[in-house]
């Protein structure tokens, strides 16, 4: 409680639902700014996210090749967030006319009594988005994503148990299914994965006597007729044909069908045996947006000024994937950021910034960026590079990668560490552990737990 001009009155409550990039870092200036309201008790930021870490999305590739600790891929939202009250919980849905939100915690689960309400003066929503899947038969049962930590981890342990597998099995048909790593979807995730993840493979084929580098199948599988759109068209060609000369399958203009039983179906007819399909293929807004009475868009996306404020609706505010935010810089109007981390992490800036300015009564900002270009990895010293108009390829694009995502990645405790784990990588040989017992640890006690095998009455002697 905040007490002002003698009488006692409820602290301003901002509400900020997601702790990813755009959470984090508008939470992190909100509680630099109002620094003083914060320690006043005139303000209070609260932080509603399913995770108490902020993952550094674009590091996922190089975490699951081993090239990165996984640790050093997520920032600590309790460290960073300090003045910040922090609610491991997701939000369900969100009534903006009464300003409350419903949401569950770890704590209501336990207790059983169902979601609790929070009140809030000001909304901030970055939910980020989550995988866009299609009707794919199987596909709910065999695939993998990639888009959170664990999903990066749990991939790289999965391509090393298969090649354990086909070192070990005797069964043709399921060695070469085994050997099979089929990725659906074009764009940064499923490239840059499928790039980290087929060099590591190919190095730790080397420590196999019976698994040769040439012997694993790698499919990429895009719908549209290029991959890495966002690096250009000349740059995009580059990606293929780096890709096919590592003899990587880059099939173009082709859809999965299906993969059901352990065989994906490709809509040019092809059918491959493989216990691994990865999918890339896009991502969509999450699914608490549909759940507010806030303005959506025809993608589901919620409607934003330039300001970042939600169109037509005081007190509600959004930047990111949740976000159609227009491009004041664009030439043709009604043209709408895109929704990447390039955009993301300024729009935090901007809306944190807006946010401040609007509890004093000042003007706001518009958010206004010209797209600096992209760059994207294909694996160790290779990458490519659309940036400021200049193209970039092979070592040159894969250095400024990693120059680029250094400077972005928040606090300089990561960036340290990452630089120290990349220099380290660069004097030592690859780790090649893979270890998938971490998905399961209590398999091996409730072994041991268990009662003894009842084997029937022992014969008599």
């Amino acid at each position: 409680m905040a007490l002002r001009h003698g009488t006692v009155t409820e602290p301003a409550r901002i509400l900020v639902v997601g702790g990813g990039y755009v959470g984090m870092y508008t939470a992190l200036r909100l509680q630099r700014q109002l620094r003083a309201e914060l320690r006043a008790g005139a303000v209070e930021i609260v932080v509603v996210t399913p995770d108490p870490y902020m993952t550094y999305q674009p590091f996922l590739p190089e975490a699951a090749a081993g090239s990165i600790s996984p640790r050093h891929v997520v920032v600590p939202l309790r460290r960073v967030l300090d003045r910040c009250r922090i609610l491991i919980g997701e939000v369900g849905s969100i009534d903006h006319a009464k300003r409350t939100a419903t949401l569950s915690t770890l704590a209501t689960e336990e207790e059983g009594t169902g979601d609790i309400e929070l009140t809030y003066d000001e909304l901030v929503l970055a939910p980020g988005s989550v995988s866009r899947t299609l009707p794919v038969p199987g596909l709910a049962d065999h695939g993998i994503g990639f888009k959170t930590v664990e999903e990066a981890i749990g991939l790289r342990n999965h391509v090393i148990e298969q090649m354990d597998i086909a070192s070990s099995t005797r069964d043709p048909a399921l060695r070469d299914a085994a050997l099979t790593f089929v990725f659906v979807g074009g764009g940064y995730a499923g490239v840059e994965a499928l790039g980290e993840l087929e060099d590591m493979a190919r190095y730790t084929a080397r420590y196999y006597h019976n698994v040769k580098p040439e012997d694993l199948r790698w499919v990429l599988v895009e719908a549209s007729d290029r991959i890495l759109p966002e690096v250009g068209e000349e740059m995009g060609r580059y990606a293929i044909r780096e890709l096919r000369g590592r003899n990587i399958d880059v099939r173009l203009e082709t859809r999965l069908e299906s993969c059901e039983d352990r065989v994906a179906v490709l809509s040019d007819g092809t059918r491959l045996p493989t216990r691994t399909v990865v999918w890339t293929a896009g991502v969509k807004p999450a699914p608490v947006l549909a759940a507010t009475d806030l303005p959506l868009n025809e993608r589901g996306r919620l409607r934003c000024t330039a300001h970042l404020a939600v169109e037509g609706v005081a007190h509600a505010w959004a930047a990111g994937d949740a976000a159609a935010v227009p491009d004041v810089t664009a030439d043709a109007p009604g043209t709408e950021c895109a929704p990447n981390a390039q955009h993301a992490v300024r729009q935090a800036k901007v809306l944190a910034e807006n946010i401040a300015a609007s509890l004093s009564g000042r003007p706001l900002t518009e958010y206004a960026h010209t797209y600096a270009g992209s760059v994207a990895s294909l694996g160790l010293h290779k990458g490519v590079a659309h940036v400021y108009g200049r193209k970039l390829k092979g070592y040159p694009a894969w250095f400024m990668h990693r120059a680029y995502h250094l400077s972005r990645v928040p606090t300089f405790n990561r960036k340290a560490r990452v630089l120290a784990e990349w220099t380290l990588s660069g004097l030592f040989k690859r780790e090649i552990v893979s270890l998938g017992s971490l998905e399961h640890p209590r398999a091996e006690f409730e072994l041991a737990a268990a009662p003894p095998p009842d084997h029937g009455d022992k014969p008599s002697s």
